[in-house]
């Protein structure tokens, strides 16, 4: 009587653990923000990128070693040139503006990804999605008509925002790839692969960026590093064993992390718009990962 119990609780494992991986890349994201407002956007990433790959050779050298394919290679190199230009758009955005918003504007990349989804992996998009799509859209205006309400869109604030939509749109391409590579590759394979790559490609660049961080910046970097790395793990061990239409309405308890987070290190309060437009963001999600559900005849 009791396996199908156990089997039960064994299929919410990843969902679990991507949950996880969603509440510590939060925490990430508030210490990088910390980070970034003192040392600048690009020179944050490139160190917890490169503390990141510090940090995961002793788990790859502790599980043999194993190199990738030149298909497996190939499928890292794309998620990681996604990864660094999202993430420069979109710590460039949250340092512009609180982030809560920040996080609930991007929230409309799960509902792009079953797009992307569709086109890269083969799956069908359903009426549900197109619902979803446009209940997003609104709740990204009702954020935006929040701010314009209250006089507070600076041109600063207009350029985070816009950051933040264009880190969303990769973002939704990062999700799908993070399915295709999480079927190709094990978690630290992935995660020494994604941070030795993305740290290589702002190390190119740093010449005209890199400025050495003071003290206290440098260990919110490293916690930074630690928690992106971890979260990571949780993140393509969940989406290994889920398809990612299943998985991706878990993103959006990013929002809660985000808006703690914000309070407790920025101050950050979160307005009527705000929380309006992330609950039709939200709702609109909820609808576009609905499956069709089917009668079954006892």
């Amino acid at each position: 009587m009791r396996a199908p119990s156990f089997h039960l609780s064994r299929s919410y494992l990843p969902a679990l653990s991507v949950v996880a991986g969603i509440g510590t890349f939060s925490a990430m994201d508030a210490a990088i923000k910390s980070a970034s407002i003192a040392t600048g956007v690009l020179t944050a990433l490139l160190l917890r990128n490169v503390f990141g790959t510090l940090l995961v050779i002793p788990l790859w050298l502790a599980i043999g070693r194993p190199l990738p394919g030149r298909k497996v290679l190939r499928v890292h190199a794309q998620r990681s040139t996604i990864a660094a230009a999202m993430a420069a758009l979109f710590f460039y955005g949250i340092v512009r503006i609180p982030l809560a918003e920040g996080i609930a504007i991007s929230f409309v990349a799960p509902i792009m990804a079953l797009y992307f989804a569709a086109i890269m992996l083969g799956e069908k998009i359903r009426r549900q999605a197109i619902a979803g799509a446009v209940l997003g859209l609104i709740g990204v205006l009702a954020i935006a008509a929040g701010r314009t309400g209250a006089g507070t869109y600076s041109e600063e604030a207009i350029k985070g925002t816009g950051a933040i939509l264009c880190s969303a749109v990769l973002y939704a391409v990062n999700l799908v790839l993070q399915r295709k590579q999480a079927l190709l590759a094990g978690p630290i394979e992935i995660a020494l692969f994604q941070n030795g790559m993305v740290a290589g490609i702002f190390l190119v660049f740093s010449p005209w960026f890199l400025t050495w961080p003071d003290t206290s910046s440098l260990w919110m970097i490293l916690a930074g590093a630690v928690m992106a790395t971890s979260a990571m793990l949780f993140l393509s061990w969940g989406y290994a064993r889920a398809e990612a239409q299943e998985l991706v309405p878990i993103e959006y308890t990013a929002f809660l992390w985000a808006a703690l987070f914000g309070w407790l290190m920025f101050s950050e309060r979160v307005g009527a718009a705000t929380l309006a437009g992330a609950a039709f963001i939200m709702f609109g999600c909820w609808i576009a990962v609905q499956k069709r559900r089917t009668q079954t005849v006892i």
